[in-house]
């Protein structure tokens, strides 16, 4: 999407381990998760702050209210909506999910889509993903962002 765009990418994670030079799940470990969540705050807040670019975030920066104000004031948020099986499917392939460590992270992962899904409808934009190929799900991203812009400079003319 961001090739797309002609924009710069940032992963929010990747740069909350760059400024703390620890691993999300270090920092969870060492910290707690109500510091690492001030601590993201603090990162999305910069870098929507630097200008243009498509910002990936964690699974629980949405859930923070004054980071969702913050990107629906100055950006433009998508939800990239999965079903159960194929969520796990993509957790599963990585070792960094502090929240999902447990005997039973199925389950877990079925109580955070239950508090989360209905904070993450609050998007500007919901696309529904499967396991397709990353340029098939960026396609229909842009596609979604397109018909968004649209309707929005409609309302703003009409």
């Amino acid at each position: 999407v961001a090739a797309a765009l002609g924009l710069p990418f940032a992963d929010s994670d990747h740069e909350i381990e760059h400024a703390s030079r620890m691993t999300v799940a270090d920092l969870f470990e060492k910290y707690g998760e109500t510091e690492f969540r001030a601590l993201e705050q603090r990162v999305i807040a910069r870098l929507i702050g630097e200008g243009a670019r498509v910002l990936a975030t964690g699974g629980g920066a949405f859930m923070n209210a004054e980071t969702r104000l913050a990107i629906r004031q100055q950006a433009l948020s998508v939800w990239l909506k999965a079903d159960l099986d194929t969520l796990m499917g993509r957790v599963m392939k990585k070792q960094h999910r502090p929240l999902l460590k447990s005997d039973d992270p199925r389950a877990v992962m079925e109580r955070l889509m239950a508090v989360r899904y209905p904070v993450y409808a609050e998007a500007d934009i919901t696309v529904l993903t499967r396991d397709d190929k990353r340029e098939l799900i960026a396609d229909e991203v842009m596609a979604a962002v397109e018909d968004h812009l649209r309707k929005e400079a409609g309302r703003r003319h009409g």
